[in-house]
């Protein structure tokens, strides 16, 4: 009779014990299970997965655990040097991600240095919680769309996403660069390092400046390719003008192009005064319904269509401005519909706590309004920040915080000449700050996979970097951008 007490006793107890035994990680502990990771391609290695156990907001004394995720890939020297931790641009982005992706050679490449480290900044990827926002962007395409209107409505739905995670029980006040700056010197004492390296890209910059800045001593090298640096969340129209300044000196070397366009800026600047005088409406077949649309062009939608394009697009801007500007609207119209129409993502809970908290300076603020005044695609490239962050809260980590560090960390610096998002300029503001660093300026490569991919020197460049030698260049040319060219009209040859 005691013994089936007991064990009634025992199976009332077992949730309890459960809850108690979650209840027993503390802040700092973590978790390894060693795993085959698959890349996209379906190649496979060894690694370790792991879970680091981290405040959500070290401020509060009462703050829950939250679990940061990472990949550990061993090394494969034999005598390894510091761990390199890869941090993902985004914000929101996932380093697990990366590695499985077509960077995977070069994660693999860096084993020679020492364990590399997929990181899964916390809110993100296959990190507990992960706080993405479902609610997508659907705007009338029947109307002209209004900045302030598509303001409002990304404003209504971060109030959605915001309102929602908050009922989850997820501190949002928690997702700021400086707690994720702390997960990283956390998972350098979880996995007993005296120091890492920092291997990053766009927002992970931010991050690893951020790092650098609060845990200087126990970095050991880092690596930042297209820099954003802790002023620059905001970005400059007058950044977004050069760009297109270098595309109008590209086609003006365009053999044909530059027959029917003799200045690519006089020609962005006809079309958007057009349209901004009268809007067009064109009839497309939306991809999603197979029907047949009718879309609403004015100046807004043509300067977001183009701040989109940039990274990927820029073949294809003298040819549509030139169909532009002879009445064929079709396809800026069909890409305005693929931004308006209900795939575009508002992010994550992350990422817009990331970048609200990062914010702007008072004065730099000033300097991009004036400059939208008088540049063609005005401050597009920052669309919707910093409008929306009242409705995440008005978080803003000060200008304290957004003072670019000084430090004598030996740091590799990649820039791209057609990166607009984060110009070498960028790197070479930081660069005042750091007397140990070197610049590769790749000609001819825009934002993201073309800072490491575009060209295999990189990776040697970056090998030798780690391995404290002198690097061989410090300029890699790429085959020069080759624009989409005119068609021609019906029924001509």
């Amino acid at each position: 009779m005691r013994s089936k007490t007991k064990i009634l006793l025992f199976l009332l107890l077992l949730p309890l014990l459960a809850i108690d035994s979650f209840g027993q990680q503390k802040a700092g502990d973590i978790k390894l299970e060693d795993r085959v990771f698959t890349a996209a391609k379906g190649d496979k290695v060894d690694a370790e997965y792991g879970r680091l156990y981290v405040p959500e907001n070290r401020s509060k004394k009462d703050s829950r655990l939250i679990e940061v995720a990472f990949v550990k890939f061993k090394s494969t020297a034999q005598f390894p040097r510091p761990p390199i931790i890869y941090l993902a641009g985004g914000p929101g982005g996932s380093g697990i991600g990366a590695a499985r992706g077509p960077r995977f050679p070069l994660f693999m490449a860096m084993r020679e240095m020492g364990d590399v480290i997929a990181l899964d900044q916390r809110g993100t990827g296959d990190s507990l919680p992960n706080v993405a926002c479902t609610e997508t962007v659907t705007l009338p395409s029947a109307t002209a769309v209004t900045r302030a209107a598509a303001v409002e409505q990304f404003r209504n739905l971060s109030r959605k996403c915001s309102a929602k995670l908050r009922d989850e029980g997820v501190d949002l006040s928690g997702y700021n660069t400086n707690e994720s700056a702390d997960d990283i010197d956390d998972l350098r004492k979880a996995l007993r390092f005296e120091k890492v390296s920092l291997w990053a890209i766009s927002y992970g910059t931010h991050l690893a400046l951020a790092t650098i800045k609060r845990h200087e001593n126990r970095i050991h090298r880092a690596i930042l390719a297209g820099t954003e640096s802790l002023p620059n969340t905001l970005k400059l129209p007058s950044d977004t003008e050069k760009h297109l300044q270098h595309l109008d000196q590209m086609v003006k070397t365009d053999a044909e192009l530059s027959k029917k366009i003799p200045s690519l800026l006089a020609l962005i600047k006809e079309v958007l005064e057009m349209v901004d005088r009268e809007p067009v409406t064109v009839e497309v077949t939306d991809p999603k319904s197979k029907q047949k649309t009718r879309v609403v062009l004015n100046k807004f939608a043509l300067q977001m269509v183009t701040a989109y394009a940039f990274g990927s697009g820029e073949t294809f801007i003298p040819a549509s401005y030139y169909a532009m500007s002879k009445g064929d609207f079709s396809s800026a119209a069909g890409r305005w519909l693929a931004i308006i129409g209900g795939t575009q993502s508002i992010g994550s809970g992350m990422s817009n706590m990331m970048d609200c908290y990062s914010g702007v300076s008072a004065a730099r603020m000033k300097k991009i309004d004036d400059e939208s005044k008088t540049t063609l695609l005005g401050d597009a490239m920052n669309f919707p920040f910093p409008d929306i962050c009242d409705a995440w809260g008005n978080p803003d980590l000060g200008d304290s915080f957004r003072k670019n560090p000084a430090s004598r960390v030996q740091t590799l610096f990649i820039s791209g000449t057609l990166d607009v998002r984060t110009p070498p300029s960028n790197a070479e503001e930081v660069r005042k700050g750091f007397k140990n660093s070197v610049h590769l300026i790749i000609d001819g490569a825009v934002h993201s996979d073309p800072l490491f991919l575009s060209s295999p020197k990189i990776k040697d460049v970056m090998l030798e970097f780690m391995k404290g030698g002198k690097i061989s260049t410090t300029q890699i040319t790429l085959e020069p951008l080759k624009f989409m060219q005119i068609a021609p009209p019906l029924g001509n040859p």
